[in-house]
């Protein structure tokens, strides 16, 4: 059956493209997909008419429901039913608000998936954001989520773009499987956009990310504001390159980052009990997300006497780099200068001996079995100041943490991921 689904709307979508033409900006990576999407919608959906994936529909089903403009009919016949009926109403008579651009996350979880998804949706605009060993249990080897990642930029034709995160090596060797114009983002030198004096400041009482954007030898200050970290700063790089390829003002697009605001899950600042300040990205997790993750940590400001306690959930589908992975976690742990180390699930027990052997003292070491434990343990040991990141794979469920830290647990399904009742 889900073959069967997975055809009908293959060519429903297809169709649907052929129908109306839009320009198709595609999105791939190991990590940052979903913060470099959203930053692309935030700074086009003022000039254009922009469609961009809702929550995580970044694979053989979501894509196409994105095209068509519906959400997932899950298990209800009589909803897939309505979905088919409404592509078949875009495909025979036109819909004059059917938007002129996708902005499309393209995820894979095995080999051939960005293959199928550029099939279907062939993209005008490709960026690539990182690439590293997650869902390493499928894929093996790094070489194979290379190669499986630029499928996204080998079928782009001359007249395309193709948009490579210039700090990665692995998303550096795509410049050879291409042949479209490249445009490249990032921290070094040769950056086509260059973002240099990256802090994590605040202004007019606000926290958020400053940087310098370097490009075409003009320096620009930007600020993005309740938004932490290189790598959202990398998502903003990347959207101000699609922006300045589709002719949009360099500075109008800089006053459009007000627009930009991070996804639920991903570095997300959030007031926490006892006037803490919690960093939620419990969207997803892998080894250098984590790192990136706890980089953030390490360089905000902490007011008063307040401490940097760090929560780490699993990390899933990793195979072969499960343990290697999480001691890696462990050791970046040790070496940000955090005050405190709190792990939740029993693949956790390696970022425990990882930031031991490093040298972290026992003494602010902590691990749990679940999440329950660890959220009453260290709601008790809170105060004023403290800074809290929470980060977990999917399946740790480590927003459950984040919901018993913070000050307004009725905001929870705005603020927070998989507040769904297929979730609970």
């Amino acid at each position: 059956m889900k073959k069967i689904l997975f055809k009908i709307l293959k060519t429903l979508a297809t169709k649907i493209l052929k129908k109306y033409r839009p320009l198709v900006i595609g999105i791939t990576g190991s990590v940052g997909k979903t913060s470099t999407k959203e930053a692309i919608y935030a700074l086009l959906r003022g000039n254009f008419m922009v469609r961009r994936n809702i929550k995580n529909y970044n694979n053989e089903i979501g894509v196409p429901l994105t095209i068509i403009g519906s959400k997932s009919g899950n298990s209800n016949i009589f909803k897939w039913l309505g979905i088919f009926f409404k592509a078949l109403k875009l495909i025979i008579k036109k819909d004059n608000d059917y938007p002129e651009m996708l902005v499309l996350e393209m995820g894979a979880d095995k080999v051939g998936d960005i293959k199928y998804l550029v099939d279907m949706v062939p993209c005008d605009i490709s960026v690539v954001t990182a690439v590293s060993k997650v869902h390493f249990e499928y894929f093996e080897t790094l070489e194979n989520i290379i190669s499986e990642k630029g499928e996204i930029v080998k079928h782009l034709k001359t007249s395309h773009l193709a948009i490579l995160n210039s700090d990665d090596p692995n998303v550096m060797k795509m410049k050879t499987m291409t042949k479209a114009k490249i445009v490249t983002y990032g921290l070094t030198d040769d950056s086509t956009f260059k973002a240099s004096d990256i802090k994590l400041s605040f202004k007019e009482n606000n926290i958020g990310t400053s940087f310098k954007l370097e490009i075409d030898g003009k320096v620009i200050p930007v600020f993005l504001n309740n938004v932490l970290g290189s790598i959202q700063v990398k998502a903003a790089l990347a959207a101000l390159a699609v922006g300045i390829s589709l002719k949009v003002n360099l500075l109008e697009l800089i006053d459009d980052f007000g627009k930009y605001k991070v996804p639920p899950g991903r570095t997300n600042l959030l007031k926490g009990i006892k006037n803490t300040l919690l960093i939620d990205d419990t969207y997803n997790s892998s080894p250098i997300s984590s790192k990136a993750a706890l980089n953030i940590l390490k360089d905000v400001a902490i007011r008063g006497s307040g401490k940097k306690i760090a929560i780490l959930g699993e990390m899933l589908e990793l195979g072969s780099y499960t343990e290697a992975g999480h001691q890696e976690v462990g050791a970046k742990a040790s070496e940000s200068n955090i005050d405190t180390l709190i792990c939740v699930g029993e693949r956790s027990r390696d970022i425990v001996r990882g930031a031991k052997e490093q040298g972290m003292s026992e003494d602010n070491i902590f691990y749990f079995a679940t999440n329950k434990e660890a959220g009453t343990f260290i709601q008790n040991r809170l105060h004023e100041n403290d800074i809290v990141l929470i980060k977990g794979s999917q399946g740790a469920r480590m927003e459950q943490i984040t919901k018993e830290l913070m000050a307004e647990p009725d905001k929870a399904k705005e603020l927070l991921v998989r507040q769904t009742i297929d979730w609970q």
